[in-house]
């Protein structure tokens, strides 16, 4: 696991108290979004009642997570699905960063409904694929 992606799960770990060790790669990734979700939710609440410190604590976190997820991206393979992730991470990267800067509530629901498109495809890949990649 690359510096970066271990800074990720190790961000997502702090704030929820489950047990990853024992999570397979799919299952890690699907952790790793969930909790970029959740981070931008609560960065949501916080931003709609004025906690500024708040806001930037939770967006930092799901700004680490989506930089531990283009970490985790294997550019090794065949195709431009890797390249194609890393700039939709690096975009929704930048776009919460203008988030937090202009209090911007909408980028924070597109970016949340980018990463749920994300989300739903990784759940859609079959298991036997999951067990080929690890």
């Amino acid at each position: 696991m690359s510096n970066l992606a271990f800074k990720a799960v190790n961000q997502y770990q702090s704030a929820d108290n489950s047990s990853i060790a024992y999570a397979d790669p799919h299952e890690l990734i699907l952790r790793l979004m969930n909790g970029a979700i959740e981070r931008i939710a609560q960065a949501r609440g916080a931003m709609e009642h004025g906690n500024l410190s708040q806001k930037g604590e939770y967006l930092g976190k799901a700004i680490s997570i989506l930089g531990g997820l283009d970490g985790c991206l294997d550019h090794s393979q065949e195709g431009n699905l890797s390249t194609n992730l890393a700039d939709l991470y690096h975009y929704m990267i930048v776009s919460l960063t203008q988030a937090n800067i202009e209090d911007d509530i909408a980028k924070l629901n597109e970016i949340s409904g980018l990463l749920l498109e994300i989300k739903s495809a990784w759940e859609q890949i079959p298991e036997q694929d999951r067990q080929a990649a690890e």
